[in-house]
């Protein structure tokens, strides 16, 4: 599997990395009542928090993968994994809501933003055969497909047993693991202090998508300060970018280039990407939270509920290389919508007739194999529509999409649900995802058919 010299016991380290972070965007969803009880808090409470850890690693990303190029790769990996075990360790000390969000939201979302993009380029620069790239790649893909569909069952087993606190302790474990494997990690180029660091860009990028997103989390509130947030996001993303295109015509480098975006296939690529994490998200904390506050259920049985997705994305992903080998990527994508939005249909259908907790796990199993079928594909096809060079970039912008769209579906979704938190506004919310999950069809139908499967360079999900 390995290329290249000192790529021996690297991946696991690497996709342990990806493994955890996922994992932490989607555990707290079973354990939405025991916070609440504990901290004394609401249901939209525990949803501010889950959305600022996803919002914060989003809005951070890119930044953090230009700081590999001036600290190290290997580095930043470590310093993330520091910052994101402080973080755990504190969340599982927290007394209140605002410490839960000080440790989960912002410190662990944080160390995301550092760690993960030298996941995607250490393997890039490692792994130097396409072949061996491409199944890395697809193994860290794979663990953070399921890390972020196994998180519900994994958090609700440690909820059940122990407590929400301890779930905080594992993932402070792992990451404690992963800091002791990570000693034959090799940065294969050395950091370069001089490299420039567009301060302006970074701030005005994270500000633009934090007033975007909270403004869709402010709906059920004030709907003037909504449209006011969002519209304040929006300018202040076009001030980025017309910042960046300023300074590419000058010569000096922006936090983003602005060519990245003039990809058409790209451009549908990122598209398909941030709708699959949103659907995957929003599905995950409107069903979890469905089935705890509405339905009565515990932890544990509402983690059990989501084996259905695990095993769905976890069949898939094992057969994602055979069906790559096989189908088009933009095949894969279009089935792996369709897919999606016939087990959101199956979810309304079923669910609605009947009160029995299993009716849930056929339109979850759907949901979890279209998932599956189409997380490697989306990647791939915007990672190879760059060269080599670009390939650092093009991968943070694409783990940043990514994680908006996962801060996007527990926003959208779940402000539509805690509206109500009736059967009406969980079928709303299902209605809506459903709905946005067929406008990633249609921006995979309109890829290229010529997209190939998987002659290229593998990139990074999430």
């Amino acid at each position: 599997m390995t290329s290249g010299p000192g790529t021996s016991g690297v991946l696991l380290p690497l996709a342990l990395a990806q493994f955890i972070c996922s994992f932490a965007g989607s555990n707290m969803n079973v354990m939405i009542n025991d916070i609440s009880e504990d901290l004394d808090t609401t249901v939209q409470g525990v949803q501010v928090a889950i959305t600022v850890f996803l919002l914060v690693m989003a809005a951070l990303m890119i930044p953090g993968g230009k700081l590999t190029d001036r600290y190290g790769r290997k580095r930043c990996f470590l310093a993330g994994l520091v910052i994101y075990g402080v973080g755990a360790l504190l969340s599982a000390a927290a007394p209140g809501l605002g410490v839960l969000i000080l440790g989960n939201s912002i410190l662990e979302g944080v160390g995301t933003a550092l760690l993960i993009p030298p996941v995607y380029i250490l393997t890039t620069l490692l792994f130097t055969e396409t072949t061996s790239r491409a199944r890395a790649f697809g193994v860290i893909m794979g663990l953070g497909g399921i890390g972020a569909a196994a998180g519900p069952l994994i958090g609700g087993l440690i909820t059940w047993g122990l407590s929400w606190r301890a779930a905080f302790v594992f993932q402070a474990l792992v990451i404690a693991g992963i800091v002791l494997l990570s000693r034959k990690i090799e940065d294969p180029l050395p950091p370069d202090p001089e490299r420039p660091f567009d301060v302006r860009g970074a701030v005005l990028s994270a500000a633009g998508l934090i007033l975007v997103v909270m403004g869709v989390l402010a709906a059920d509130n004030n709907g003037w300060l909504t449209l006011g947030l969002m519209v304040g996001g929006a300018l202040v993303l076009v001030w980025f970018f017309r910042s960046a295109r300023a300074k590419e015509r000058a010569g000096e480098e922006p936090l983003l280039s602005p060519s990245l975006f003039r990809n058409r296939t790209s451009n549908l690529g990122l598209i398909t990407q941030n709708i699959q994490w949103l659907v995957l998200m929003g599905t995950s904390f409107v069903v979890a939270t469905y089935l705890q506050v509405v339905r009565g259920y515990n932890a544990i049985e509402t983690g059990v509920i989501f084996t259905a997705a695990t095993l769905g994305l976890l069949a898939s992903s094992l057969a994602a290389e055979r069906l790559a080998e096989r189908r088009a990527q933009r095949t894969l994508a279009m089935a792996g919508f369709l897919l999606t939005a016939a087990g959101i249909g199956v979810l309304l259908a079923l669910v609605a007739g009947t009160p029995n907790p299993w009716a849930f796990a056929p339109g979850l199993l759907l949901i979890g194999l279209g998932l599956g079928v189409m997380l490697t594909p989306s990647v791939n096809i915007v990672q190879s529509s760059f060269p080599e060079h670009q390939q650092g970039e093009i991968s943070g912008l694409s783990r940043s999409v990514s994680n908006l769209g996962s801060s996007l579906g527990t926003a959208v979704a779940g402000t539509i649900l805690v509206s109500g938190l009736t059967k009406h506004a969980y079928a709303a919310s299902m209605i809506t995802l459903a709905a946005i999950a067929v406008l990633g069809l249609v921006a995979a139908a309109l890829l290229p058919r010529s997209t190939a499967p998987r002659t290229k360079a593998a990139g990074a999900a999430r």
